[in-house]
């Protein structure tokens, strides 16, 4: 078998890992920078969680502290909203931002967001790609000529991890625009501050187009290397 995974398209997926690189550079750095800002108010993320949960109607989700730096995240299975430390109790305008967006997903989920359950849905799917494409693809690259069927079909697994990053994106900037839309109504920040908090978010949904965009690189290269192979 030939350099399948050392060869010049190995380019796309450095490219790939450069911009996942830079966003994830640059929400830490966005976070980090209103992390030092601390709302007028004097709240804290954890209390604006509740508070939103409440005035939503979410009465059945607990708002809990987890370790971590920015592991933030709702479950929509257990119907458990996590907190990381360095969100939960800080005042910080980054953190009631990031604490009001995961509060969007909670909300997603109440109202049957499609999307969310869109998402939900594929997680077993995508688990069982990933774990069987680059076995498939090494497989049918070994005996290429008389299966390449395999090498299409590990193909195909593999994209469903670009599939799930796509039907990502609606998720995550519907739920920013939840969170910006209720910390607006419920004042929980001023104007100013709704400024601060948009930019941090803005800043983290850039995470998930970049993550998007390097899937489609890595799926790209794996279309050019067999492509080439079939000429």
């Amino acid at each position: 078998m030939p350099y399948m995974f050392f060869d010049k398209t190995y380019i796309l997926v450095i490219i790939g890992i450069a911009i996942s690189a830079w966003a994830s550079s640059y929400v830490n750095s966005t976070y980090r920078k209103f992390e030092k800002v601390a709302n007028k108010k004097g709240l804290k993320a954890s209390d604006v969680a509740r508070m939103i949960l409440r005035d939503a109607g979410i009465r059945e989700v607990p708002v809990q502290e987890i370790s971590g730096d920015l592991t933030d995240n709702y479950n929509s299975h257990t119907k458990v909203l996590s907190l990381s430390e360095r969100v939960s109790e800080s005042r910080s305008v980054s953190a009631i931002g990031v604490a009001a967006h995961e509060c969007g997903h909670a909300i997603q989920d109440q109202v049957g967001y499609m999307p969310l359950k869109l998402r939900s849905g594929l997680v077993p799917v995508v688990n069982f790609g990933s774990a069987i494409s680059i076995p498939l693809i090494l497989i049918g690259a070994i005996f290429f000529s008389s299966t390449p069927l395999l090498v299409t079909i590990g193909i195909w697994c593999f994209a469903l991890t670009f599939l799930f990053q796509v039907v990502t994106l609606p998720v995550e900037f519907n739920a920013s625009r939840r969170a910006l839309a209720i910390l607006e109504e419920n004042q929980a920040l001023d104007d100013e501050e709704l400024v601060m908090a948009r930019k941090v978010l803005t800043a983290a949904a850039l995470t998930y187009v970049a993550a998007a965009i390097a899937s489609l690189l890595q799926v790209l290269r794996l279309v050019i290397l067999f492509g080439n192979r079939r000429d």
